[in-house]
C-alpha cells in the first residue's frame, strides 16, 4: 500500500506516540526518564526513512569497514553517505513495487540456503550465527529479498535494453589487436562525485572543487578507502571504492586511458565524464600476454512460455511437477521433447556448449550457480519459466567468432555499468526527496 506524504508522516507520529506510551507504562517506577523518539531523516516520495534506520545501517557499515581494515571517515560524512545509499535503494524498491516486481518466498528460501552453503554452514547453523551477532533472521531474509529485487530491477530496466552493434565489435577487436596490454589485469579503486542531469555551471564547479579537495587530501597522504567512504556517490563507495580486478578491456575508456600514466599505488588526476568527476587508484597490476580462456557450460533446459492462457503460476507449477518426476527417475530429454516450448525440445532440451554472454543475465546467473549434474528449481526470465540442468563444463581458448561473442559481452557489461549509473541519476532527479533534521 502506498501512503501520501502526509499520511506517512501521520502514521509515523502515531507510531512514535504508541512507542512513547508503551515506554511510559514500562517505566512507571521512573516517570522522569526521557523516552527517545525516532525522527524522520528523509522523505522519499511517499515514504520516510527514520533516523533510527539510518543509525542501524551506519552501525552495520561501520562493522563491515572495520572488518575490512578501512579507516572510518568523520561520523557526519559516513551518516550522509549511508543516507544517500538508503535513498537510492528506497527509490529502486518503490519502482519495483509499483511495477509489480516480486520475489516469492520459495526463491528467497533457496537464496538464503545458498548463502548458508557458501559459508559452509547448515541453514540452522547460519541462523544461529546471525542471531548470535545480533541480526534478526527475518530481517536478514527481507534484506536478501530486497537485494534480489534490486538485481532484477536493474536487469529489466537497464541490462536487457543494452544493444551492441557489429561496428562497435569490429572497432573493439581492432583496438584489442593493437594493444597487447589488454590481457593485463588491474586491481582498482575509484571515487566518483556524480552530477545531476543538466547540472548548472555553478553545480559543476562546486563538484569539481570537491573533487580537487579530495585529490589534494590524497596527495597529502590521506587513505583512499576512507575518502571513498566519505565522498564517493556510487554504491561501492561504502566498500572503500574497491572495484577489484578488471582487465583493461572491461574498463570504461576514461579509466583505461588513465592507467597508462599510473604505477601501482598512484592515483589519477581528477577526470570528467558525463556522469561527474572521477579519481582512480591503481592498487596492483598482474598478467599480460597469456591466451584468453573462457569457461563453457554444456546445459539443457525445459521452457514453459507464459501467455493469456498459461499464467506465471501455471508455468511454475508445471515445471515443479516435471522437476519432481525427473528427481524420481524420469528422463529429462523425453520430458523436454514433450513439454518444452523452446526449439531445443527436438534435441531433448540440449543447448550445446554455451559461452558467457550467450544467454540473458537471469539464465546465466542460475546456470553459473549450478554444479555439474545439478537440476535447478523453476526460475523466470523474459522468455518464460525454465528448468535447467548443467551437464559439463570446460575451459576453452577464444578464437574467431567466439572472440566476437566475448567482445560483445565485454561491451555489454561496459555499456550496462555506464547506463545503470545514468539510470540511477535520472531516477534520483525525478524523485521527491526532502531531508529532515532531528527535532525535539
Amino acid at each position: 500500500m502506498q501512503f501520501s506524504i502526509s499520511a506517512a508522516l501521520a502514521w509515523l507520529a502515531t507510531a512514535a506516540l504508541a512507542l512513547g506510551a508503551s515506554g511510559a507504562l514500562a517505566q512507571k517506577a521512573a516517570p522522569n526518564r526521557v523516552i527517545p523518539v525516532d525522527h524522520i531523516a528523509a522523505v522519499v516520495n511517499s515514504e520516510v526513512i527514520t533516523s533510527g534506520e539510518v543509525a542501524e545501517r551506519v552501525k552495520t557499515v561501520t562493522q563491515q569497514l572495520r572488518q575490512q581494515g578501512t579507516p572510518l571517515p568523520a561520523a557526519d560524512l559516513l551518516q550522509k553517505q549511508v543516507l544517500e545509499r538508503m535513498i537510492m535503494d528506497r527509490l529502486q524498491l518503490q519502482l519495483a513495487k509499483e511495477t509489480a516486481l516480486r520475489v516469492d518466498d520459495l526463491q528467497l528460501d533457496r537464496t538464503v540456503a545458498r548463502v548458508a552453503e557458501n559459508n559452509k554452514m547448515s541453514l540452522t547453523q547460519f541462523r544461529q550465527v546471525l542471531e548470535r551477532d545480533g541480526i534478526q533472521y527475518d530481517k536478514f531474509r527481507e534484506e536478501v529479498r530486497n537485494e534480489i529485487l534490486l538485481s532484477r530491477l536493474r536487469e529489466r530496466e537497464v541490462d536487457n535494453h543494452i544493444v551492441v552493434t557489429d561496428n562497435e565489435i569490429d572497432y573493439f577487436l581492432s583496438q584489442q589487436a593493437a594493444s597487447p596490454s589488454t590481457a593485463t589485469e588491474y586491481n582498482l579503486s575509484h571515487i566518483v562525485l556524480l552530477l545531476p542531469e543538466q547540472a548548472s555551471p555553478e553545480a559543476v564547479n562546486r563538484q569539481r572543487e570537491r573533487a580537487e579537495q579530495v585529490l589534494k587530501q590524497l596527495r597529502e597522504g590521506a587513505d583512499f578507502s576512507k575518502l571513498a567512504v566519505g565522498f564517493s556517490d556510487v554504491a561501492d563507495g561504502l566498500q572503500g571504492g574497491a572495484m577489484g580486478w578488471r582487465s583493461r578491456d572491461r574498463l570504461p575508456d576514461l579509466y583505461a586511458q588513465a592507467l597508462d600514466a599510473l604505477k601501482p599505488g598512484e592515483v589519477s588526476e581528477v577526470m570528467r565524464s558525463p556522469a561527474g568527476f572521477h579519481i582512480l587508484k591503481l592498487n596492483e597490476r598482474r598478467g599480460g600476454g597469456a591466451p584468453a580462456l573462457v569457461e563453457q557450460t554444456h546445459a539443457r533446459h525445459i521452457l514453459i512460455k507464459t501467455s493469456e492462457i498459461v499464467s506465471e503460476a501455471d508455468a511454475k507449477r508445471k515445471l515443479e511437477n516435471l522437476r519432481e518426476r525427473i528427481v524420481n527417475g524420469a528422463d529429462f530429454a523425453e520430458l523436454a521433447k514433450l513439454n518444452s516450448d523452446d526449439p531445443s525440445s527436438i534435441k531433448g532440451g540440449d543447448l550445446g556448449w554455451i559461452y558467457p554472454g550467450d544467454t540473458v543475465p537471469a539464465f546465466e546467473r542460475v546456470m553459473n550457480g549450478l554444479k555439474v549434474g545439478q537440476l535447478s528449481e523453476p526460475f523466470a526470465t523474459p522468455f518464460g519459466w525454465h528448468l535447467l540442468q548443467v551437464l559439463e563444463r570446460r575451459q576453452t581458448d577464444v578464437s574467431g567468432e567466439r572472440k566476437r561473442l566475448e567482445a560483445r559481452q565485454i561491451l555489454r557489461e561496459r555499456k550496462a555499468d555506464e547506463a545503470y549509473q545514468e539510470w540511477l541519476r535520472q531516477l534520483r532527479d525525478r524523485a521527491f526527496v526532502e531531508y529532515r533534521s532531528d527535532e525535539g
